[in-house]
């Protein structure tokens, strides 16, 4: 029945048709790398972020051991995050020569435990990398208590969370440093790329340095280096495409809503008794369903491996999986991890799958995923 529908992706960006134009005026400008529409598309975000200072970035990445660099943060220090993330995380706190301490998840939000997240901090803790998973915010009250008790920097890895709130507040229009990503199967998109947003310009003028190998210019020919940049600044290309999502920013936080809405009722209230699958917590009012991932049974015959094969070769979706566990990868092993250290973000790490969620997507191709799924889990 499902090998004559179209192939259903887990993701797919939208790029309307006044976006390539946009992108095509930009090529035909001359003017191609950093300038006018890096510039507009960072005044739009500040405005966004309720005057907030932001800058921009080739990659959400690099955003974070910025932000990290700027807080001063290096050999001695360490910087607790979740083990659950892509591994770029955790690769940053590595990168600036400080040392990752895992704090273990939540198995409701499937974000770090801020419990456990206290009780990790010792007296090098300098900093805080929470992540928030699909698009759903920490306790942002209780992360910025912890914060403020222990004297900590908070870096916020909101790569997923553009248009996710917390409290009414959009996520990056209060805290401490805030990262985003525009990655390809982000709600917004720049192709690639990303952006810091900051607490204010003396932070943001050195953020410019670094994003462009430590340059200060002054005058016609002036020009100094006093710190140790890279090359990590966002092209107008990118821009020209950040600034036409950004014209359906809030529609497309809106739909994916929408079709949250749609996973929740479809899969109905019996479906974690019968197949012993676990949905993500319901928070509608706070994510911005960047993902929309399920939780596989720990029991029975069916791997994730063939859990996922089943519903592209069978139905003919496709499906995702985000993430591994940081920790057990060789990198993070040769330094100390292993197996049985952090048992929540294990178990979610072998069993969570990501289902189809996109702009493009229709309720059918909501129900059609949902069918796949309860045919594979529930024979």
């Amino acid at each position: 029945m499902s090998a004559a529908l179209p192939f259903l992706p887990f993701s797919r960006p939208t790029i309307d048709e006044a976006t390539i134009t946009a992108v095509g005026e930009v090529l035909r400008s001359g003017w191609i790398t950093s300038g006018p529409k890096v510039a507009a598309f960072e005044a739009r975000m500040s405005e966004y972020f309720g005057g907030r200072p932001v800058r921009t970035f080739n990659s959400g990445t690099c955003t974070m051991e910025i932000a990290l660099r700027i807080a001063g943060i290096g050999p001695g220090d360490e910087v607790i995050t979740t083990p659950i993330s892509w591994v770029a995380t955790a690769n940053v706190i590595i990168e600036v020569g400080a040392t990752p301490v895992f704090a273990d998840i939540d198995p409701l939000t499937r974000n770090i435990d801020l419990d456990l997240v206290e009780a990790a901090i010792t007296p090098r803790t300098k900093a805080i990398i929470p992540v928030y998973l699909s698009g759903l915010p920490v306790d942002m009250d209780r992360l910025y208590a912890i914060a403020k008790k222990h004297g900590l920097r908070v870096v916020e890895d909101a790569a997923q969370a553009f248009g996710a709130e917390w409290r009414g507040q959009r996520i990056g229009a209060f805290g401490d440093f805030v990262s985003f990503s525009f990655q390809a199967n982000k709600n917004l998109t720049t192709g690639e790329g990303g952006a810091l947003v900051l607490n204010n310009l003396e932070e943001a003028k050195l953020a410019e340095k670094y994003r462009l190998q430590g340059v200060t210019r002054s005058g016609v020919d002036g020009i100094d280096v006093d710190v140790l940049g890279g090359k990590y600044n966002m092209s107008d290309i990118m821009a020209a495409i950040g600034l036409g999502q950004f014209a359906n920013v809030e529609a497309i936080t809106a739909h994916r809503r929408a079709l949250a809405r749609r996973y929740y009722e479809a899969f109905g209230p019996a479906f974690e008794a019968q197949s012993g699958a676990q949905l993500p917590l319901q928070a509608f009012d706070s994510s911005n369903y960047h993902l929309f991932q399920i939780i596989l049974p720990d029991r029975g015959p069916t791997t994730r491996a063939d859990f996922m094969r089943a519903m592209q070769e069978r139905f003919n979706v496709g499906t995702g999986y985000h993430y591994a566990p940081i920790h057990l990868f060789s990198l993070y092993r040769a330094r100390g991890f292993k197996e049985g250290m952090f048992p929540v973000a294990e178990k979610v790490g072998r069993l969570t799958v990501t289902l189809p969620m996109f702009y493009a997507m229709t309720t059918a191709d909501v129900d059609r995923a949902v069918a796949a799924v309860k045919a594979i889990l529930i024979p």
